[in-house]
């Protein structure tokens, strides 16, 4: 008989099932665990400078591409934040399912994304703004808003929602 997920045939015998490897599978717990935390002067995030700020304070001076995940409760005050990815000096290479894990595993109600622009100039990229689109829709599909994409300068920043991105 064919396995329709393997395309292999199960054994039918106690001889052919003797003579087939067994698997082992893991029994797994999932959990967070607190590096260390910081103190963010205001209660909630109320406009993209807000989150700016945090990200600035977070990353401080970096020299290469860092891709951080801001996770909000439903007040839009922030639970945790997370370095989701590390690139080089001009790229950064994130898939949706590594940013949302910590979102997901905090039951975050919403996220802000944030990475920095070693170049110092916080403009978006095309790939930007089609991470951003991927973001957002997989946002819609989890629950998950994807509420801004802050793209970090030198001493400046660019909001995807408010310059019209998203």
């Amino acid at each position: 008989m064919k396995n329709e997920y393997t395309n292999q045939t199960k054994p039918h015998t106690i001889e052919e099932l003797a003579l087939t490897a067994a698997k082992r599978v893991d029994i797994v717990k999932i959990q967070m665990v607190k590096d260390k935390s910081l103190l963010y002067k205001y209660r909630a995030i109320s406009c993209p400078n807000d989150a700016y700020q945090l990200m600035r304070q977070f990353l401080g001076d970096v020299d290469r591409e860092y891709l951080i995940v801001l996770c909000l409760n439903t007040k839009n005050e922030p639970t945790n934040i997370n370095c989701c990815h590390i690139g080089s000096i001009n790229s950064s290479i994130a898939h949706p399912r590594e940013i949302f894990k910590t979102a997901i595993l905090s039951n975050s109600a919403r996220i802000m994304v944030g990475h920095t622009h070693p170049s110092g100039n916080p403009e978006p990229s095309e790939a930007d703004l089609v991470m951003t689109a991927r973001l957002t829709d997989a946002g819609e599909l989890l629950g998950i808003d994807v509420l801004d994409h802050i793209i970090l300068g030198d001493d400046d920043f660019v909001s995807l929602k408010t310059g019209g991105y998203m």
